[in-house]
């Protein structure tokens, strides 16, 4: 029998398209600057303004760690390992863009307005960590997964309306990926051009789930090319290529091109949150291993010493400056009033329904005694 040719070679299809989305890097894990064609334009001091950034952010987060054990923190997620995805990033937006934040991107919230005592407050589910200075381009956390990515596609086609020269940017997981409202926010931005950067942080796991199990591609980068929009793959631990690929991305959405998908590959260095998953059942010692000599600070640290820009002095400064700095923020949290469950009720409606406002009588009856 004579073998006829296949109209389709599926296995070169594959192939090609993984061929298609290689990862960025301009730093290798010891610091050595490895692309130079691709360095960003960045003085000395923004070199240096961008460490600060991340040093700032592991403190926030061992700080944060430590309150949840003592029960002053409620819902916490753990972004040591991803400074370098959340901070590099954020680095280049502008005051003017507005960040949808999910729940693990406190960083990059509290770094574009809010304060540190409403970030706290949010997370021990207080009703003033939800009220935000009105010069604020962001939205509170969101919790469910992957729906920020549908807000973000709204706000960017609004910008454009506007005629605003600002972008829309929001953060999800690997996990966030697999969800409907991501594809539907990615096709809806595509065709309309909304002026939106999508960032999936890729740190391997949806809680427990690793990324190979929930979805057969090889890449995350590659899910934007349904929408037809550009999808990029970059060393989530590398701060100077994160920054260099945001930086270019949201050019390209300004200028009225249309959203990004970037794909950040990273590693949470801990559990999914605080909430009660050990990642050592989920994950082995060897991955624990590879992604911390990976550490975006170590990375970073050593290229910025070799150009002498920084030392062990100027970091534990900013160490110390940040303890207090978050110290007095838990201060300011801790002042808030506690909540009434009259409270509660009156924030439901602008005019309470006859019903709630009984039920408002009642509650204030007794919180009076």
């Amino acid at each position: 029998m004579v073998n006829k040719k296949q109209p389709v070679d599926f296995e070169a299809l594959l192939s090609t398209i993984d061929a298609a989305f290689p990862m960025v890097q301009i730093l290798d894990k010891d610091g050595k600057v490895v692309n130079k064609d691709i360095m960003p334009d960045l003085s000395d001091d923004q070199l240096v303004e961008i460490m600060e950034k991340m040093i700032w952010s592991r403190i926030l987060h061992e700080r944060s760690m430590a309150l949840a054990r003592q029960g002053r923190l409620g819902f916490y997620a753990p972004t040591a390992g991803q400074e370098a995805s959340q901070l590099a990033s954020h680095y280049a937006f502008v005051k003017e863009d507005v960040l949808l934040p999910g729940y693990r991107d406190i960083p990059q919230l509290i770094q574009h307005g809010l304060p540190v005592s409403k970030a706290f407050l949010w997370s021990r589910g207080h009703s003033l960590g939800n009220e935000y200075p009105k010069d604020l381009n962001a939205v509170p956390p969101q919790i469910i997964i992957g729906a920020q990515i549908i807000q973000a596609m709204g706000v960017g086609i609004g910008l454009k309306k506007r005629g605003k020269q600002n972008v829309a940017f929001t953060y999800t997981g690997d996990g966030g990926s697999s969800q409907g409202d991501f594809y539907e926010g990615l096709n809806y931005a595509g065709a309309y051009k909304a002026p939106v950067v999508f960032f999936i942080q890729n740190n391997g796991y949806a809680i427990s789930t690793p990324r190979h199990k929930q979805t057969a591609a090889t890449t995350l980068a590659q899910k934007a090319v349904a929408a037809g929009i550009p999808g990029i793959q970059v060393d989530g631990m590398d701060a100077l290529a994160v920054y260099a690929v945001t930086k270019q991305a949201r050019d390209w959405a300004v200028a009225g091109n249309g959203p990004v998908l970037i794909e950040t590959i990273t590693s949470r260095f801990g559990p999914h949150s605080t909430s009660g998953d050990d990642p050592t059942r989920y994950r082995d010692q060897e991955s624990f291993d590879y992604w911390e000599q990976r550490d975006p600070l170590i990375r970073y640290r050593n290229f910025l010493t070799e150009k002498g820009l920084w030392s062990e002095e100027k970091e534990n400064q900013l160490i110390e400056k940040t303890k207090e700095e978050i110290k007095a923020s838990v201060t300011e949290a801790d002042k808030a009033p506690k909540q009434k469950v009259s409270d509660f009720l009156k924030n439901m409606y602008e005019t309470p329904t006859q019903v709630i406002a009984e039920q408002i009588a009642t509650f204030e009856a007794k919180e009076s005694k």
